[in-house]
């Protein structure tokens, strides 16, 4: 795993020690990302989404913590950002 030294990196890299959103082919996980490599994510503090609510505003509606440290393989990643809560 590649972690935060310094400076971050570009695309998934730069979002290093951050709350992220991750909307992968079934699922959306959030969680602090707290590692990235060639093949997975790494994130602690993570959960599971099963019910969004607004997504410009509030809490998730249904969000579900997992083990932590969690990890999602990029290649099931869709799209990423910053986690709204």
């Amino acid at each position: 795993m590649k972690r935060l030294v310094e400076t971050a990196g570009e695309g998934l890299e730069s979002y290093l020690e951050q709350k992220v959103a991750i909307f992968g082919l079934v699922y959306i996980y959030t969680g602090v990302l707290s590692g990235v490599n060639d093949e997975d994510v790494e994130l602690t503090d993570a959960s599971i989404v099963y019910e969004t609510g607004e997504l410009a505003a509030g809490p998730w509606k249904d969000a579900q913590a997992l083990p932590s440290p969690w990890n999602v393989r990029i290649s099931a990643i869709e799209s990423w950002g910053p986690a709204k809560c």
